[in-house]
């Protein structure tokens, strides 16, 4: 199992510690829900440079370029909102404290969770708020300014916890995100929302919630006790379409299919004419030249 947590820099405070069977967005986005419930918002958040906090790679999309700078993550998003910074470590060595904090709770939790028999994924992490209590009481410092720094948290904090989807509403007033999809009921004079670009949020609770300018259109249930959140990629939209089957050209190159007499002067085809789509795979060319054809056909030379 990954153990996730964070900890508070000023007074040595074990803030949130969660079990996940990898290190994954679920297991932060627990470990902030955890932490912002109990404190509050912290003003910055020290952390290493993992995908899934900050961008590391080298890829930029179109808009990216267009707008200077690259999109940020789904929880990059989220402590964007809140108002949160986050500082990029460049060393282990350099966020020290929580270093050491792994190496506190490789010796103290192991030993713990192996004297109560403690094995699987769900005692593990039932047990570590007992063993958060006992660890603070014991290790917690006096910080050297008293003066509190958190912040409350947003009253609309599960939204504001979520992975973040633009859509496009079907003519049906559906919307499709994966395997799931939401109705949308009508509005205020029977009105549909087909075509209108909606904000799909799916909770860290499982939940689907579709926005429109701020208001919140329709709420789906979990799809299950086991949901896992994770972020989803957007369909392409610059993909180009499938050859059919039977080794036709594709829909989009009609003028394959254009066998009209040429236009132009002295009969010269035309520009529409000239181009043709790539044979397929069953075309008469995709075929091997073989030992009979050559006797057929020679080639000279």
């Amino acid at each position: 199992m990954t153990l996730l947590g964070a900890i508070d820099d000023a007074t040595s405070t074990v803030l949130a510690l969660h079990f996940r069977p990898t290190e994954d967005l679920h297991g932060y986005a627990v470990v902030f829900q955890q932490l912002f419930a109990q404190y509050g918002l912290p003003l910055s958040v020290y952390g290493d440079r993992i995908n899934i906090l900050v961008r590391n790679d080298a890829h930029w999309s179109l808009a990216e370029q267009l707008q200077g700078h690259q999109d940020p993550t789904h929880l990059g998003r989220v402590l964007a909102d809140l108002g949160i910074g986050y500082l990029e470590a460049g060393s282990p060595e350099a966020k020290g404290r929580v270093e050491r904090l792994w190496r506190t709770l490789q010796d103290r939790l192991t030993s713990e969770l192996r004297l109560r028999r403690i094995s699987t994924l769900e005692a593990a992490n039932a047990f570590l708020p007992e063993f958060l209590l006992d660890l603070n009481r014991r290790f917690t410092r006096v910080p050297a300014d008293p003066a509190p720094a958190w912040r409350p948290a947003p009253r609309d904090l599960a939204l504001l916890l979520s992975c973040r989807y633009t859509r496009q509403v079907a003519r049906d007033n559906t919307v499709h995100l994966g395997p799931r999809w939401i109705q949308i009921p009508a509005g205020a004079h029977h009105r549909s929302y087909a075509g209108c670009r909606v904000e799909l949020r799916e909770l860290l609770d499982g939940r689907l919630v579709v926005l429109h300018d701020t208001t919140i259109l329709a709420t789906q249930a979990a799809p299950g006790a086991d949901f896992v959140l994770k972020p989803r990629h957007a369909p392409s939209s610059n993909r180009r379409p499938a050859p059919r089957g039977d080794g036709a050209a594709p829909a989009a190159s009609p003028v394959a299919e254009d066998h009209r007499a040429p236009s132009g002067p002295r009969g010269a085809p035309s520009a529409a004419n000239r181009r043709s789509a790539r044979p397929g795979a069953q075309h008469p060319w995709r075929r091997a030249f073989t030992r009979k054809a050559r006797a057929l056909y020679p080639v000279g030379g």
